[in-house]
């Protein structure tokens, strides 16, 4: 058994190996908004901490993630981490084909990942 993680802002981050450009990394909004909306950013990995920044700040749902009417603002420096570390766990392993955290549960501070799916080549 295992605690449940609190209500709070679902993102998405994933991975997946692309043919022509490598390992390629993906953001949005996760849960059922991920399908629902489509808004998503990808970027080549590995990414800076500054292109990390720019895939929270590129999808169009960003103003929910700064806190949007009575709602927490999400804690962005935790999903620029978990960016930042999802990067290198593709770099350094080349045989993980496909990577989705979705649910990533992000608070006022903090994040969890819930539920978590690799596949290897």
């Amino acid at each position: 058994m295992q605690q449940m993680a609190p209500k709070s802002t679902e993102v998405i981050v994933g991975a997946v190996k692309d043919s022509q450009f490598g390992q390629t990394l993906m953001f949005g909004l996760g849960g059922i908004f991920v399908e629902l909306l489509k808004d998503i950013t990808l970027k080549i990995a590995p990414i800076t901490e500054a292109e990390a920044v720019e895939m929270i700040t590129g999808v169009k749902a960003y103003p929910i993630l700064k806190g949007y009417r009575n709602t927490l603002p999400a804690d962005i420096d935790a999903i620029t981490a978990i960016l930042l570390s999802t990067s290198r766990l593709v770099m350094e392993n080349p045989e993980i084909k496909e990577l989705d955290l979705n649910p990533v549960m992000v608070y006022e501070k903090g994040a969890k990942t819930v539920d978590a799916r690799i596949i290897l080549e």
